[in-house]
């Protein structure tokens, strides 16, 4: 949430509702919707660390609104997560652990931990296809970002298939 809210930052000034329409509005029905209470909390938290300034608004008729400014060092960290490779591929995965340690210890069949996540993550993809036919198709970002949770899937698909084979 803080990237995101310090991306936002840099293209304007904005106060905490209207970083939330923002979102919204990019990621569409993709991306969980961010609660108010939890931006304004990282906001504060950016402040506080001299990442963003805030500036009270007078408003007529309505309270004083808060407006949010990137700082020079709230630029500096949106750089340093920009330029940053995000982390990749898990080696450590808790299903594999399940996979290896249960039918170890006695406690579990392996073919039936399988066949469980495979149902799992079958389940998944078709929540995603649903969700893929219910956003709007001008949404490019939402519906990219969608395409590639379906592709890890898929993968996660591929690679319990791989597990079965050989562990079997």
């Amino acid at each position: 949430m803080r990237q995101s809210l310090l991306a936002l930052l840099a293209k304007e000034p904005a106060h905490g509702y209207e970083l939330k329409q923002a979102l919204e509005q990019i990621f569409g029905s993709a991306y969980p919707s961010p609660n108010i209470g939890q931006i304004y909390v990282t906001l504060s938290r950016l402040e506080k660390d001299g990442l963003v300034r805030v500036v009270d608004v007078e408003q007529s008729n309505r309270p004083n609104k808060k407006v949010y400014y990137l700082t020079a060092a709230g630029r500096e960290a949106l750089d340093v997560w920009v330029d940053e490779p995000t982390e990749g591929p898990r080696v450590r995965d808790e299903f594999f652990m399940k996979l290896v340690l249960a039918p170890m210890t006695g406690i579990a069949d392996r073919m039936a931990l399988i066949s469980r996540q495979r149902r799992h993550y079958l389940a998944l993809m078709r929540d995603l296809n649903e969700l893929a036919e219910r956003t709007d198709q001008g949404n490019r970002v939402a519906l990219l970002l969608i395409e590639g949770a379906m592709m890890h899937l898929q993968a996660d698909l591929d690679w319990l298939e791989r597990c079965q084979e050989d562990l079997s």
